[in-house]
């Protein structure tokens, strides 16, 4: 599960920057484009680190940096849809995924916790 989820989230990011390529060329979509390069990548980088910490705690606290970044990215990628910057077809499955990411971290973060108080 944990490579699984190591690779999902760097295709998540690579597919990410392949979309915000289409982007134009114009002050608002030059502020998206770092935003969600910046988060997506976040997302894999920091899942990475989740999956070698050292204890519960510090599990907890990294997968909770990875939940704050895949909902930034989901929120980016809302707003490009909100913009009508690119046809919504462009954003539909990153937004899903972004979504099924969201709820595996959580989920996650949740286990992890019980498992902390127990």
């Amino acid at each position: 599960m944990k490579n699984d989820l190591k690779h999902r989230t760097k295709v998540f990011a690579h597919n990410v920057i392949k979309l915000v390529a289409q982007l134009p060329n114009d002050y608002l979509s030059n502020h998206i484009k770092k935003q969600l390069i910046r988060c997506t990548t976040s997302v894999a980088a920091n899942y990475r680190a989740t999956c070698i910490a050292q204890s519960k705690p510090s599990f907890i606290s990294k997968i909770s940096i990875v939940i704050e970044e895949i909902d930034e990215s989901h929120f980016w990628l809302e707003f490009i849809k909100d913009e009508n910057l690119l046809p919504i077809e462009s954003c539909k499955s990153l937004l899903n995924e972004a979504d099924e990411l969201t709820r595996i971290f959580i989920s996650s973060r949740k286990t992890a916790n019980l498992n902390l108080k127990n």
